[in-house]
């Protein structure tokens, strides 16, 4: 399925890795333009389910017209609800692709991406109050320290709280464009592009509570998988990579293990099925520039 909303990454490995039972429940976490759901469909039977979400309204214009399938216009921290409103206890197999879609991305206006000037905006869901602008402009220099130190690992995040307090201090940092010219002295010479996106991905994340949200529904996956059912995930940055390694090395995401009380053996509650996570080759990455930083991991829950 070719897409200009979001191109699927990873499709193939994605599907293969799911091992789809004709008449099972699966759950696409985040459905984005619908690539890798459309192809889950074509796996199941007439009595299998697919329940998707996503919390950008945008994405209900790919809804799929299938009697089977079922798009839930939520954030995925609120997946074991939703299955439940639904009559689903436990499923299958979950995928999820935890990058921002193309289409986000490419729609200036919604200020995800360094190659436009828009309003510093970065809501997955337009709903949610709280804007980059509101970030940038309205948080003390501690809090941005700690989100551009954390969620952006940017290694001069002093110099450039600095920056952005000095200048807001003068104007408000209305858009993409203000806050480029900003930190222009803080951005390392040739390596402008990855600086910067290190810049946004730290906004974003904090704007959307990504990384919370993902905390919580790796929980809940825990929860809903059936013994046996696979856990499929693709990440885009080490923060949310060490989320899911940890779940799957220790059955959580701080990655404690959890010990039996009498022979002190670790209890797994999931098998890794990728040593090693599978990486999208070259003839994809040419094709799909934004597959370069993706990483997929393959886990099959335990009894």
């Amino acid at each position: 399925m070719t897409n200009p909303y979001h191109t699927p990454v990873l499709l193939q490995a994605c599907i293969d890795n799911l091992n789809i039972v004709p008449d099972g429940i699966y759950v696409d976490l985040t459905f984005g333009g619908g690539g890798h759901s459309a192809h889950i469909l074509k796996q199941l039977g007439e009595n299998g389910k697919l329940f998707a979400f996503d919390q950008d309204e945008d994405a209900a214009r790919n809804v799929l017209d299938d009697k089977r399938f079922t798009l839930v216009p939520q954030n995925f921290r609120y997946l074991k609800n939703y299955l439940r409103l639904y009559g689903v206890n436990q499923v299958d197999g979950i995928l999820g692709d935890l990058g921002v879609s193309s289409h986000q991305f490419d729609e200036a206006d919604r200020g995800f991406s360094i190659r436009f000037d828009a309003e510093l905006d970065m809501r997955m869901n337009r709903q949610n109050p709280l804007t980059a602008k509101r970030v940038v402009n309205e948080y003390d220099e501690r809090q941005l320290l700690s989100i551009f130190r954390e969620y952006g690992e940017i290694n001069n995040a002093g110099k450039l709280v600095q920056q952005i307090a000095a200048a807001r201090n003068e104007k408000e940092i209305s858009t993409t464009g203000d806050l480029k010219e900003t930190i222009r002295l803080c951005t390392p010479k040739h390596e402008e592009n990855k600086y910067l996106a290190r810049v946004f991905q730290a906004l974003r994340i904090e704007v959307n509570q990504e990384m919370e949200a993902l905390k919580e529904c790796l929980g809940q996956c825990v929860e809903v998988l059936k013994e046996g059912g696979r856990l499929v995930v693709i990440s885009y940055h080490s923060l949310e990579d060490r989320l899911v390694k940890n779940l799957i090395r220790a059955g959580n995401v701080e990655g404690v293990e959890n010990k039996d009380i009498i022979y002190g053996t670790s209890k797994k509650i999931f098998k890794s099925l990728s040593s090693k996570p599978i990486l999208p080759d070259e003839e994809e990455i040419s094709r799909n520039p934004r597959a370069r930083s993706a990483k997929l991991r393959v886990a099959e829950k335990l009894a």
